[in-house]
């Protein structure tokens, strides 16, 4: 218990950190546009990580999943946008339902599963977007309810293109979690 303690300590402080300097370069900024609303599409290459997967087996076993994001990001104001933010593992992999009751837990199979999220993301500056939402995971055994948290960090590339590296978590209601790490590329339309 020592041991998480000590990391999230660590964790919260390098969050402060980061936050005080974004701020602050952010205020040093002279030239401030005039903030018009814009469309983003994105996509991105991801790791997923599930910490409960089992193998043939059913030992327990970490995986690591390879999959896509594709994004669609309304930004309505300066600071705020909403967003339709799916992914797709190109996969099929076990799972055992951790958040099932006692004797309920059991071993899934998860064939290629879609987890769309409606997302609200707030940006304190024009590199940091800190994103939370709801969805569902897809696949053909089984639905699940999943609750969404990211971070994401983009930089503007000339002509309405960015690239963005991302990191989430997903909390699946009934069943399990997973993590995901990412880098995109995307494009803005409209008045940006």
């Amino acid at each position: 218990m020592l041991y998480i303690n000590t990391h999230l300590k660590s964790f919260f402080f390098c969050l402060c950190i980061i936050f005080f300097f974004s701020t602050k370069i952010s205020a040093q900024e002279s030239d401030e546009k005039e903030f018009k609303s814009h469309h983003q599409i994105g996509i991105s290459i991801n790791h997923v990580h599930v910490f409960e997967g089992r193998d043939e087996e059913g030992n327990r076993e970490t995986l690591t999943l390879p999959a896509w994001g594709i994004d669609y990001t309304f930004q309505f104001h300066e600071k705020w946008a909403v967003g339709l933010h799916t992914d797709f593992i190109v996969e099929k992999f076990k799972v055992e339902k951790v958040y099932a009751s006692g004797e309920d837990k059991e071993t899934v199979e998860r064939s290629y599963p879609i987890a769309p999220a409606l997302m609200g993301i707030y940006k304190p500056n024009e590199h940091w977007s800190f994103l939370l939402g709801f969805g569902g995971e897809f696949a053909k055994e089984e639905d699940f309810f999943l609750t969404r948290a990211g971070v994401e960090y983009g930089y503007e590339l000339p002509k309405g293109w960015e690239i963005f590296g991302t990191v989430s978590y997903d909390f699946k209601w009934n069943a399990y979690d997973s993590w995901g790490i990412g880098l995109g590329i995307a494009k803005n339309f409209g008045g940006k």
